[in-house]
């Protein structure tokens, strides 16, 4: 955690002195709100898939589903392909993690 903050520091710090002055800190939490919506809306959106069946994971039969609803039609086939992509460890569903890197790749 040490060497995290030493890297923040270093990394925001506008004026070179070694400190984070009150912009550089505002700039700080400006990114920790940005990453916090960010986080928010990928569970809202990891959620309206796993809404439809439970279980807390995506599968090829939700995952259909919503692309439907999105006006894009396609077969259950199709859905397993598109998981089996993102899906490390073989379970033939997506958990929320795995859904993180299928959304930002």
């Amino acid at each position: 955690m040490e060497k995290e903050a030493e890297v923040a520091v270093r990394l925001l710090n506008s004026d070179g002195d070694g400190l984070l002055g009150f912009e550089d800190f505002t700039k700080l939490m400006e990114g920790m709100e940005k990453e916090r919506n960010k986080k928010s809306e990928l569970i809202g959106a990891f959620g309206m898939y796993i809404g439809m069946e439970g279980g807390g994971y995506i599968t090829s039969k939700s995952l259909k589903r919503m692309l439907s609803r999105l006006g894009k039609s396609t077969s259950i086939k199709n859905c397993k392909t598109m998981i089996s992509r993102f899906d490390i460890n073989g379970y033939g569903v997506l958990s929320f993690d795995e859904f993180k890197i299928m959304i930002t790749n």
